[in-house]
């Protein structure tokens, strides 16, 4: 089962949000993790799932991860650690995951992940940024696709797609890009 982060950042200081919500809503962005997502479960913490604008995302098994298990995530299967969550996709062999927030599970996910989706957000990051993507260690993972700079279709605020690859995973016939 693969593993796969898919986040937003701001800035050279991987901003990712402010006051629980996104720093900046791009359409492009949007498009992009509906595609990749739609079909794959996806695995959340609390905070994440509380920002989510109409609650579960639909066409997706949503799994949100709470320390409280009486926790009430409607449309949503509750897990108490990043771990049980990966577990429960693995008993539906499920072939692809997708962590999507926020900063605690980030950070957790990012030992076993296979895979970031990354969208670079070229704009200034906002002084009440309060939530940051962990670091991005280059020996650890490579650039195995990057598109091109873009306004956005909405915004116009430029950014680019990154598909980052773990050094090792590189090497397998089990790309991150030969599937998407």
């Amino acid at each position: 089962m693969k593993i796969s982060i898919i986040v937003a950042v701001t800035g050279p200081e991987r901003a990712i949000g402010r006051r629980g919500d996104m720093i900046y809503h791009l359409r492009d962005d949007l498009r992009r993790f509906r595609r990749l997502t739609t079909g794959h479960p996806v695995i959340m913490g609390r905070k994440t799932f509380e920002s989510l604008p109409a609650g579960a995302l639909p066409d997706r098994r949503n799994i949100v991860i709470s320390s409280n298990p009486a926790y009430n995530a409607p449309g949503a299967e509750m897990a108490t650690s990043l771990e049980q969550a990966l577990q429960m996709c693995r008993l539906q062999e499920t072939t692809e995951v997708f962590v999507i927030g926020g900063a605690r599970v980030y950070a957790e996910a990012m030992a076993m992940a296979d895979c970031i989706y990354l969208t670079q957000i070229m704009a200034s990051v906002p002084d009440d940024a309060d939530t940051f993507f962990p670091e991005i260690p280059a020996q650890t993972w490579t650039v195995a696709q990057a598109s091109d700079v873009e306004a956005d279709s909405r915004t116009g605020i430029s950014h680019r797609f990154l598909v980052l690859e773990r050094r090792e995973q590189a090497q397998s016939t089990d790309s991150c890009i030969s599937r998407k």
